[in-house]
């Protein structure tokens, strides 16, 4: 009940913000408030890639199956703002995509069970969570502490033949997404009014200062490494599955592919049942990918409402290529990134 209380009385306390200009006025005792100007780009990416009307829309995040016989049947992921991706059990990984307008993608799939990190990290979006169950003894207990995030896909989403085990065959849909929205009558406006990260204007070019990076594999464990080769001719890099084929869309044929790579080393171990797995989100060491050159960085998060922040080695703030992007929350102990 309080955390409800908070949120409505810090809406509230939006709402009666809403048409400040973007100027230093004074107050009657003298003091200046600085407001800030309204977005104009999608806060995820940097980019004028969305309707003015999606500008505040609330994130929406979705878990995305990805052991290895169903990435050829992946959906949705050429759409994704930002793509997370960090072990589960058993060595494999699993994806979270993040949109910021779901209304306009096609079908997401196959969707999967949430774990306790994705949900930490879908918060730090402020994002509605979409997924197909939970594990019950440290994800369930994790969502149901949290207000106004979760909906579980078995009501919106369709099983769809597509060649596979019955497991990799659930799919939701963007307008489905909204109707589940809807109904549970969920909070779809994010006031924050700030990007993500922060972003070079979009179409500026950003160029790293460690040299060149334009093939990379990330190895989340010995079955599991996830590739990318950049494109010079769209200024991406494009995921590469199976046997280095660069993938397409399942359901639109477009490239998989970012703008940005960022490499997370972190601490990851079992929980006490020897089975899960815990990521640990307050911060350390990783690498950013961008343009065919890369560069070393810090990162840190911590509490499940932040989101992440990126440095240079140094301390200051990262400038970012506008675009999507690619996070992926590996083990320092056992990561080491490859790239020429």
């Amino acid at each position: 009940m309080f955390k409800k209380t908070l949120a409505f009385l810090l809406a509230l306390s939006l709402i009666l913000c809403v048409g400040c200009k973007s100027k230093e006025d004074k107050t009657e005792g003298g003091g200046d408030v600085v407001e800030t100007e309204p977005l104009t780009v999608n806060s995820l990416t940097g980019l004028k890639d969305i309707p003015e009307d999606k500008l505040n829309a609330r994130p929406v995040s979705v878990m995305v199956n990805n052991i290895r016989i169903a990435q050829d049947i992946q959906s949705g992921l050429a759409d994704a703002d930002i793509i997370y991706e960090t072990e589960v059990e058993g060595g494999i990984t699993r994806l979270m995509a993040v949109y910021k307008d779901i209304s306009a993608v096609k079908q997401i799939g196959s969707v999967r069970s949430a774990r306790y990190v994705y949900v930490d990290l879908s918060y730090g979006h402020n994002a509605i969570f979409i997924h197909s169950g939970s594990d019950p003894i440290y994800c369930r207990p994790r969502l149901a502490s949290m207000d106004d995030i979760d909906i579980y896909t078995g009501y919106y989403g369709q099983k769809i033949n597509n060649g596979k085990a019955n497991d990799h065959t659930l799919y939701t849909f963007g307008d489905s997404v909204v109707s589940g929205i809807e109904k549970f009558k969920f909070s779809t406006t994010d006031d924050s009014n700030k990007t993500w990260l922060n972003f070079a204007e979009d179409g500026e070019s950003v160029t790293l200062s460690g040299g060149t990076a334009t093939e990379l594999s990330v190895p989340f464990s010995s079955a599991y490494v996830t590739k990318f080769k950049y494109n010079s001719e769209t200024g991406t890099y494009d995921r590469l599955i199976g046997n280095g084929t660069v993938q397409k869309d399942y359901t639109t044929g477009e490239t998989v592919s970012v703008e940005n790579v960022f490499v997370l080393l972190t601490s990851i171990s079992d929980y006490a049942d020897k089975e899960h797995r815990y990521v640990d989100l307050n911060g350390g060491d990783g690498y950013y990918f961008a343009n065919g050159t890369y560069t070393f960085i810090k990162w840190k998060k911590g509490d499940a409402n932040n989101s992440f922040t990126f440095t240079d080695v140094d301390g200051k703030e990262l400038t970012v290529s506008a675009g999507s992007s690619w996070v992926c929350l590996a083990d320092k102990q056992k990561c080491t990134p490859k790239y020429q």
